[in-house]
């Protein structure tokens, strides 16, 4: 009598199952809350009816795990046998008698070590998944980052409009009305643009993350048989965007003051004039730069202050060095491009001129190791009758030509990501050279040392 009053304090004692947990087999009337199932005997107990399992020797033999709900799904549906193995072959789970039959022949392996392996797998899923995250929370901050600059570019330029345009008071209002309008127009159609692909970026985000979730979850159960018919859905991360080559482009105002000017230069002439044009405006990057001779190809020749490269016919001798060329007719600058830099290259013949992470490979003779030829280096490359854009071994031609011009303007602006290439031709009637664009990258420069 005692004993049957301890039991029945026991079963009161225990929580009454609720909605979505797994109830006791056992339990007759009221059901309470199961507290483990048996594998072995395919029935979830609570704590007073599993209490055979921790004290009979032979039932204390049988995998426990924490409460599952279908147990008759870890039968086979065709020999009413226990699932216990694992068919490399079709990737299903199969009792014994499957593989004398359907999968005769076929390699098995117990659930447990094929558990062991979907672990695995599932753990470098998850890593590549953290690691697309990873990679789209910074895609997010380098959207951010070239609008704000864009916003900057936007700000200095409606100054310079506002404090010139002003100062022609009535005849100009029109005029500074429709720059600042062009200005921000160009500058709300990048806000749009960068918008939309945050939006995107957030939404697979939100995709991966839930998938995260999901594969972590199943990476701490105990189900074997649960973990290995859900794998094949959580294999593959959800659809998402290549973002590699995806990239907000900044609007170029370069120049629209200008052409906002030349409509009222029958008029206000003088005035005009009073506006920097743009080589002077990009003459205040200027910098100065030399060559790196322990980086010059063999049959490449310096001049004494390192600011002339010349090929030549023969070997002149060079001493070994590690940063140097070893098959490719190429040289290097010695100055760090850092910031803001504006510099005109003097050229003949046919050459590449361009910027490159200092990390570019020296040796050997394969393609990626040319300038232009890798997604380490942005170059223009010149010759008498063309002009045209190499990066990571594509080359873009050019539709403008030379027209006898053998000087190109280089400007980098590292905050913007823009790296841009113009002819410079001599004015006429002794004004001033002019520059005219004629490609323009556009990279998040991510590597400090630029060459």
């Amino acid at each position: 009598m005692v004993d049957q009053f301890r039991s029945s304090v026991r079963v009161k004692e225990q929580p009454c199952v609720e909605p979505g947990e797994v109830p006791c087999d056992v339990c007759t009337g009221t059901k309470l809350k199961a507290v483990k199932s048996c594998l072995v005997c395919l029935i979830s107990y609570c704590q007073t009816h599993l209490e055979p399992h921790q004290r009979v020797p032979r039932l204390k033999t049988h995998q426990l795990v924490e409460p599952l709900d279908s147990l008759e799904d870890r039968m086979c549906k065709k020999h009413h046998r226990l699932l216990e193995l694992f068919c490399q072959t079709d990737q299903v789970c199969v009792c014994v008698l499957c593989t004398m039959t359907d999968h005769k022949s076929h390699p098995v392996v117990p659930l447990k070590e094929e558990y062991e392996v979907k672990t695995a797998q599932l753990g470098k899923i998850e890593t590549e998944l953290q690691q697309m995250i990873k990679g789209r929370q910074q895609k997010i901050k380098d959207i951010i980052d070239r609008v704000d600059h864009s916003k900057a570019d936007a700000d200095r330029e409606i100054a310079d409009g506002v404090q010139v345009l002003t100062a022609l008071r009535r005849s100009v209002e029109k005029c500074l009305d429709d720059h600042n309008k062009t200005v921000q127009e160009k500058l709300k159609s990048t806000e749009k643009e960068a918008e939309g692909l945050i939006k995107e970026l957030e939404q697979e985000i939100k995709d991966l993350t839930n998938r995260s979730s999901e594969v972590k979850q199943f990476t701490q159960t105990e189900d074997h048989l649960h973990l290995l018919q859900t794998f094949r859905s959580l294999k593959d991360p959800p659809p998402t965007r290549d973002w590699t080559t995806v990239e907000v482009r900044p609007p170029s105002y370069v120049g629209t003051l200008r052409r906002a000017l030349d409509q009222l230069e029958e008029t206000l002439n003088m005035e005009v004039k009073k506006v920097p044009d743009l080589r002077s405006a990009l003459h205040k990057y200027a910098c100065d730069l030399t060559l790196d001779p322990n980086t010059a190809y063999r049959l490449l020749s310096l001049s004494e202050d390192n600011r002339k490269v010349t090929l030549v016919g023969e070997d002149h001798l060079c001493p070994d060095h590690p940063d140097r060329f070893d098959s490719w007719l190429q040289v290097l600058g010695r100055e760090a491009l850092t910031g803001r830099c504006y510099w005109e290259v003097e050229w003949g013949g046919w050459v590449y001129i361009g910027v490159t992470y200092r990390g570019i490979t020296r040796r050997g003779r394969g393609g990626d190791i040319r300038l232009g030829g890798n997604n380490k280096s942005w170059v223009l490359y010149c010759s008498d009758d063309r002009y045209s854009a190499g990066y990571n071994g594509t080359e873009t031609a050019l539709p403008l030509r030379p027209a006898g011009s053998t000087r190109v303007g280089v400007y980098l602006d590292r905050p913007a990501g823009s790296l841009s290439f113009y002819r410079v031709s001599p004015g006429g009637g002794g004004s001033s050279d002019t520059l005219t664009h004629l490609h323009t990258f556009w990279s998040s420069f991510t590597q400090e040392d630029l060459l």
